[in-house]
């Protein structure tokens, strides 16, 4: 049995953090594999600020030299902007029978699905396992138990909590603010995505 994470994002774009916070997850939970899901451009939620083809290329570029992380474009390719994690889930359950599969997320995620901010978020918490990485300000613990949706499904396996070492705040958003004010965001990103993103001038 194979232990597979899926590490949902924007990657807009994919930066130093987002690997280093893969491979990290990876090794503290023993997965053999983390999938890395770039969000549908088509989500009312999400704004999105460069094309599909170009976040799947920088993610392509990112991820070659790691044989533990894949890119799969299953929620870009959806029709409906209607994507929710619970019906994603469901396609890698299928996708990888037998094997244990858990939803990689921030401690933030948690919070919103605790305040019933997700769609399907009972069937989500009832049939998927968790990776949760700590985020500043966010007590993991207390979040759980003050949802009666989380505190029920709280089994000791269903969250794999993970509270040290992974709450850092270089973000996308950062990245893109430093391009768009002429900053210089260069080592907080692949060096191959950093020539890319100036190559193309993306987020200028």
């Amino acid at each position: 049995m194979a232990k597979i994470g899926i590490y949902g994002s924007s990657f807009d774009p994919v930066t130093n953090v987002h690997l280093w916070t893969a491979s990290t997850v990876a090794h503290r939970c023993k997965l053999d594999r983390v999938i890395f899901l770039p969000c549908s451009s088509k989500r009312k939620d999400k704004s999105l600020n460069t094309t599909d083809e170009h976040r799947i290329a920088m993610l392509e570029m990112a991820l070659k030299n790691n044989e533990k992380f894949i890119l799969d474009d299953y929620e870009m390719n959806q029709d409906s902007w209607n994507v929710y994690t619970y019906h994603t889930m469901q396609h890698f359950h299928s996708l990888f029978p037998g094997d244990e599969v858990s939803f990689i997320m921030g401690a933030d995620l948690l919070e919103d699905i605790a305040e019933g901010k997700w769609k399907y978020s009972d069937e989500l918490i009832a049939n998927n396992k968790f990776i949760v990485m700590a985020r500043n300000g966010i007590d993991m613990l207390k979040t759980i138990s003050r949802s009666p949706l989380l505190r029920n499904y709280d089994d000791g396996t269903r969250f794999h909590l993970i509270d040290k070492g992974l709450a850092m705040e270089i973000s996308s958003t950062y990245i893109r603010e430093e391009l768009a004010k002429g900053g210089e965001p260069r080592y907080l990103l692949p060096d191959a995505c950093y020539d890319y993103v100036k190559n193309h001038g993306l987020y200028q």
